[in-house]
């Protein structure tokens, strides 16, 4: 199946494995590239860009095929060395980058001149127009159903993504609520060019998480998820445990005043690795799509994605018939 995501990335099949925190290690970048879609490494899951470049090295061993990184610009205090990493990427001849979170503008000269390609990560057609303005060759469009930050618009995927079509000259990928071979199809029905897994690649063999994630997945309905951090336009889509209980019970009680500071024992990073390291599923809220209720085994990297495509082809070639 070619696509312009494939053709733009050189990989055999358009699905796309998220960057996702304490997740996107070599093991699981390596085993999506290996099935022949796009493993993504996490740049800032390691901890200084030389511990990056060592997993760029690590990933290269277990795979010769395209895989990328992801490259999250947060808003915080002391703010990450992004320069160093970005030269961590470009040394170890990496040519794809996924940016997430503020815009990636003021490092796409560094990034364009090594030749890499660029697909940022959107919650709105502004963001993504603007995303194409600065000169990003793709986009992921991320439905108001995606695990993590959905952005404060609500827009789930069956209006967001025809309407990313009209607007974008660019390819893109449709991120949120994807997880088997329907998802594709009527992903690209909907004018993507293809997709992007984050929490379904989260149930597979390979992703270095405790099994008790995998198993709460697999056990979880669509009805599982919960919004935290609206009242600070920072929403996050998690997994109901008792931590969310907890910070939602903070943002009632507080309303409009509630801080970060009031519930930051709740959503710390460090705590979230506890989360998904060590299986202490109660310790923090950690990020998890609806997509959960459509998610019912564990199975290796390779046998998902051979069964996506294998759906897909299927649900193609009967609709065709049909239609004869």
């Amino acid at each position: 199946m070619k696509t312009r995501i494939t053709e733009l990335f050189g990989i055999e099949h358009p699905i796309i494995q998220g960057g996702m925190h304490w997740v996107g290690y070599a093991e699981l970048a390596a085993a999506v590239s290996n099935a022949g879609g796009l493993g993504i490494l996490t740049a800032l899951t390691q901890p200084t860009p030389e511990d990056l470049a060592k997993e760029i090295a690590r990933c290269r061993e277990m795979t010769d095929k395209p895989f990328g990184v992801n490259l999250t610009f947060l808003p915080s205090f002391q703010e990450p060395p992004y320069p160093e990493y970005i030269q961590a990427i470009i040394d170890g001849g990496v040519k794809i980058v996924e940016t997430a979170g503020r815009s990636p503008e003021k490092y796409m000269p560094a990034l364009k001149d090594a030749g890499i390609k660029v697909i940022h990560k959107c919650t709105s057609v502004r963001h993504s127009l603007k995303a194409q303005s600065i000169g990003c060759d793709a986009v992921s469009v991320d439905g108001f159903e995606c695990g993590g930050h959905p952005g404060e618009d609500d827009i789930p995927n069956f209006i967001l993504l025809p309407r990313a079509a009209e607007e974008l000259d660019i390819p893109f990928v449709a991120s949120g609520g994807m997880a088997d071979g329907r998802s594709l199809v009527a992903a690209m029905a909907l004018g993507a060019d293809g997709i992007n897994m984050g929490t379904r690649f989260l149930a597979t063999k390979e992703a270095p998480v405790h099994d008790q994630v995998k198993q709460t997945i697999v056990a979880a309905d669509e009805l599982q998820t919960r919004l935290v951090m609206r009242p600070l336009r920072n929403t996050e889509r998690v997994m109901k445990n008792a931590a969310v209980d907890e910070i939602l019970r903070i943002e009632q009680e507080k309303g409009a005043d509630t801080s970060i500071d009031d519930i930051r024992h709740l959503v710390t990073g460090v705590k979230g690795k506890m989360v998904l390291h060590e299986g202490k599923m109660d310790e923090a809220a950690w990020s998890c799509g609806m997509v959960a209720g459509l998610i019912h085994d564990v199975p290796t990297c390779e046998e998902l994605i051979t069964r996506i495509m294998n759906e897909a082809e299927s649900i193609i070639r009967k609709r065709l018939t049909d239609a004869l």
